[in-house]
């Protein structure tokens, strides 16, 4: 029998409250995170990838900032996505000058710069798309704080463009409840593994 919607979300809410726990408790996040994000750097699909979706950390996520002039300097097209609205937008990053600390002391790209037509990237464009989120299982099952701000975004990706999320082993649990609207990843990427998840072609379970 399914679980009621009530079920589900108590569900998320406990993994939710646990996973924060561990990140928070996460010992030597620069160093583990660099791990990761080499990880990721050597995989095929973001090797032949040519435009790139990074997040920009904050808080206790796997840290990102610190691989981003790699990955400028690697001739690939970067984009961060920034909020407006509750809408996520992409922004085409060429210099870690371009961003600034914006509300919640969250690294966004700078204001003057959002206007500018050729920064602005479709999501039709992304190569590859990096998420992150707050609980992961091994399946590429997702939850994030439960705003949906990047199932929204995700929703308008190409079908092709794999999505790879990054973890601390300690974001992972046996399985995250999936309703139909979430979406899968095709990896999730900790400092021990790249896991493969069931990604888009499969819709969750009832």
């Amino acid at each position: 029998m399914s679980a009621s919607l009530e079920e589900l979300s108590q569900r998320k809410k406990v993994i939710r409250e646990q996973a924060h726990a561990a990140r928070q408790a996460q010992l030597d996040k620069d160093g583990v995170s660099q791990q990761i994000l080499s990880r990721v750097m050597h995989l095929p699909e973001y090797q032949q990838a040519g435009t790139v979706m990074f997040y920009v950390d904050v808080r206790t996520e796997v840290r990102t900032r610190q691989a981003l002039p790699e990955a400028l300097a690697s001739g690939k097209r970067i984009v961060v996505p920034y909020c407006v609205d509750g809408e996520l937008e992409l922004f085409h990053l060429e210099s870690m000058d371009e961003l600034e600390l914006g509300m919640y002391r969250i690294l966004e790209p700078k204001a003057e710069l959002r206007s500018v037509t050729a920064k602005n990237v479709p999501v039709e464009e992304l190569d590859l798309i990096i998420v992150p989120g707050v609980a992961f299982d091994c399946m590429g099952g997702r939850t994030g704080h439960g705003k949906g701000y990047y199932d929204k975004l995700l929703e308008h990706a190409r079908s092709t463009t794999p999505l790879v999320a990054l973890a601390f082993e300690c974001q992972l649990f046996p399985e995250i409840p999936m309703q139909s609207h979430d979406i899968f990843m095709d990896l999730v990427v900790t400092e021990n593994e790249a896991y493969h998840g069931r990604g888009r072609n499969e819709c969750p379970g009832t």
